[in-house]
């Protein structure tokens, strides 16, 4: 992994995390995101957008994010507290359902993410292709059909929806990360967690995926 510079041509992914919720003072998409920000890896020039956990912020800041730095690949992580291995998921739905508060005390129920808006959208980034590299290289992973009703899944219906608006076919997609080890030592009864090593591993591995299938 190298950084970009003026004799390199590189693609540029944006690669979003969430800053911490929950009560706890970290997010592994977070971290992940910020320690590959302004790297090089796969022909991508990585720049990062940490994203507030609150509705009204974080896609705006998304959307803000596509303005500026018009990638040709988007990736988001999030944290998904209780979930075991990487889940790649494949579909957001068009529904703020919060099971818990976001970080400005805000609990939606049974709203829309856009009232004229499709229903669902499928993720465009090669979602078996990358679980299929996950697990070549023994690391445990998922497709997954939910990415819930909270902030993950709102802000990948709000990138989906604005790239279907835009009739842009670049790769965009989700990978949800379990808590990190740290997170759910003192939790009783403990819940799944993956070394932040091993997630890191995960979301390079899905960046060189979706970056060799832009190619065929």
């Amino acid at each position: 992994m190298g950084r970009c510079c003026d004799t390199i041509k590189c693609m540029k992914m944006l690669l979003t995390g969430f800053e911490a919720f929950g009560g706890s003072d970290r997010n592994p998409s977070g971290m992940i995101a910020s320690s590959l920000n302004g790297s090089t890896l796969a022909d991508f020039g990585i720049q990062s957008s940490i994203l507030p956990v609150d509705r009204f912020n974080a896609p705006e800041k998304l959307l803000r994010s596509l303005r500026e730095i018009q990638p040709d690949a988007v990736l988001c992580l999030g944290e998904a507290p209780r979930r075991p291995v990487i889940s790649i998921e494949r579909v957001a739905i068009n529904l703020l359902d919060y099971p818990i508060k976001d970080n400005l005390g805000e609990q939606v129920k049974d709203l829309p993410i856009r009232v004229d808006g499709p229903a669902a959208y499928f993720v465009s980034i090669p979602a078996r292709a990358i679980l299929e590299a996950l697990v070549a290289a023994g690391i445990p992973a998922e497709l997954s059909l939910s990415a819930g009703a909270f902030l993950c899944n709102q802000v990948l219906y709000t990138l989906l929806d604005q790239l279907a608006q835009f009739e842009s076919a670049i790769p965009a997609g989700f990978i949800h990360l379990p808590s990190l080890p740290e997170q759910v030592i003192d939790k009783s009864p403990q819940s799944p967690s993956m070394a932040l090593e091993t997630s890191t591993s995960a979301v390079k591995i899905a960046i060189e995926v979706i970056s060799r299938s832009m190619k065929q």
